[in-house]
């Protein structure tokens, strides 16, 4: 099977490596990929949201299976076009992706279908938006509606500080038009976890569950990010739990998705708050997550090209998934001054050692090749995933691995999984 894989951060590359593990597989692409999938595909140097590209090159090419990992490129509706031209591609059409695309949307959408989330309220006028965080005496949090790489949610501890996120996101435009409309809703507090469930347009299948760490700072300090870690499995998720998650969110959200005539297919990634009232949707997203994609994958037996093609079919209930035991933990190394203005093509040592540890992968989020050598090429570098008996071994691997990695400015928080262990 010759496939290509769009996108070119560190959830791309984990896709790459689960499936280069396919005995299936005669041909890989990534498209444009980085330093690491170079060393298990070949890279084409056509960007993930260049759609017409993307669709000559799977043609030309004779593509069986286009695997989306980025967001922007399915809200953008690369599915509607590959399907439209007779093209196998995994992911939701632009339609269903919209539950990430606009955040406005989703909590409408969430609403309507009755779906547990925070009270809201919607503005894509600044003075009106103002007026009303000007009334709130609690805590909120403040999100551009758009698409902004991860970076687009400022969590506030009182409404001052949502006056300010206001100016940053609507007048000084920090996330450019995506903060043309905003979401203010209040700031539920308790344990986050990350569901990931595939999605076949009316079966569903949860995988294992995941727990991220958005902020930039240990403690969960300062602003979020795309994410700085995470790990598998999350114990915090009893079954109880799991099954309210089931009937209350999931459930719900894939019926009005058909109701709606937007099918959903693909992975539905949903980031829950363990609340005191029950589990709450903080956001949808319409892709695997990246970290959470590698920790998942790296536990993942199963063949992964079997289990796409089963969501692509419509045949997930003849698909049992088989887990590794053991527990993942992934690291994100970053670039000094992420996630705001950073540095680029420094170059990186200690690749190497780190990813010759046994049950250690070191994947390539924010690399590029220059002059022979592996350099950084965005705010979140590489993702040091190990595998251990349980969260802490895991984790020790994991940091120990990520010792030997350095170029300049090299940063990471130094509490991925603590609390699973505290």
């Amino acid at each position: 099977m010759r496939v290509l894989i769009v996108g070119s951060g560190g959830r791309e590359h984990a896709l790459a490596w689960k499936i280069d593990q396919s005995d299936r597989l005669t041909k890989l692409y990534c498209a444009p990929g980085n330093a690491g999938t170079a060393g298990i595909a070949e890279n084409v140097n056509i960007d993930a949201e260049d759609l017409p590209g993307l669709l000559d090159f799977a043609r030309q090419q004779s593509i069986d299976l286009t695997i989306v990992g980025p967001e922007d490129p399915l809200c953008a509706g690369i599915v509607d076009l590959f399907t439209g031209a007779g093209l196998r591609i995994f992911g939701p059409s632009s339609g269903a992706a919209r539950i990430e695309g606009d955040k406005a949307y989703a909590k409408q959408f969430m609403k309507s279908a009755a779906i547990p989330t925070a009270e809201a309220r919607i503005f894509d006028n600044y003075e009106q938006a103002r007026e009303y965080v000007a009334t709130r005496d609690c805590a909120l949090v403040v999100k551009a509606s758009g698409l902004a790489k991860g970076k687009g949610v400022l969590v506030c501890s009182e409404p001052a500080e949502a006056l300010l996120a206001l100016d940053k996101i609507m007048i000084e435009k920090q996330f450019g038009a995506a903060g043309d409309k905003v979401v203010v809703e209040e700031r539920l507090s308790g344990p986050e976890i990350s569901i990931h469930a595939l999605v076949d347009g009316r079966n569903i299948y949860v995988l294992e569950p995941t727990q991220d760490h958005k902020p930039i700072g240990e403690g969960d300090t300062g602003p979020n990010t795309g994410g700085m870690g995470a790990y598998s499995p999350a114990a915090i998720l009893d079954e109880s739990t799991m099954r309210q998650v089931c009937s209350e969110i999931l459930v719900p959200a894939i019926d009005a998705m058909t109701r709606r005539e937007t099918p959903y297919k693909g992975v539905l990634y949903a980031g829950l708050m363990l609340t005191a009232a029950g589990p709450k949707v903080l956001e949808f997203n319409c892709r695997f997550g990246d970290p959470e994609a590698q920790v998942l994958l790296a536990r993942l037996q199963t063949d992964l090209l079997d289990v796409i093609e089963a969501v692509i079919d419509g045949n997930l209930e003849h698909i049992t998934l088989d887990w590794d035991r053991r527990a993942a933990v992934c690291v994100v190394l970053a670039s000094e001054g992420y996630p705001g203005a950073y540095l680029r093509r420094k170059p990186i040592s200690g690749l190497d050692p780190a990813g010759e540890l046994e049950d250690v992968v070191v994947f390539h989020s924010g690399t590029a090749q220059a002059q022979g050598r592996i350099v950084t090429n965005g705010g979140r570098v590489l993702g040091v995933t190990a595998l251990g008996e349980d969260v802490s071994a895991a984790r020790d691997l994991a940091y120990r691995a990520a010792g030997m990695i350095d170029y300049n400015g090299v940063f990471y928080r130094k509490d991925i999984a603590l609390q699973a262990i505290s």
